[in-house]
């Protein structure tokens, strides 16, 4: 099972990135899935969340300005960043669970390679 996020890179405040998640060895199909992100010192923290049938979850200060979406087909998962700030700075990353409280952090494990979100003020 492996999970590897790119897109990351250094943007301006207002600025937008937009991250995908790769998907091996497993069908992202029957997994709920949710993108992570982890700044230095800080904990890791849930950004958003898309189930098996496509409903979504976004932290609160994350909404309206990002949007989580997957492609079964492709096996990825997509996170699309607009008006970032520099507080958004941090590692991405994302996982997957099967457990039907796909909203809660506690229940993904198995964190993929992540990729780095720098915001310059």
């Amino acid at each position: 099972v492996q999970l590897q996020a790119s897109g990351g890179g250094l943007v301006q405040a207002g600025g937008s990135l937009g991250l995908s998640c790769a998907a091996s060895g497993f069908n992202i199909r029957a997994y709920h899935m949710a993108w992570f992100r982890q700044a230095p010192g800080q904990e890791r923290e849930l950004v958003a969340a898309i189930n098996r049938s496509g409903g979504t979850y976004y932290a609160d200060s994350m909404k309206g300005r990002f949007t989580i979406s997957r492609d079964n087909a492709k096996n990825t998962v997509y996170l699309r960043m607009n008006g970032l700030r520099p507080e958004d700075t941090a590692v991405y990353s994302c996982a997957a669970t099967q457990n039907v409280q796909w909203r809660m952090a506690v229940y993904y494990n198995n964190w993929g390679q992540g990729t780095q979100v720098t915001v310059s003020s």
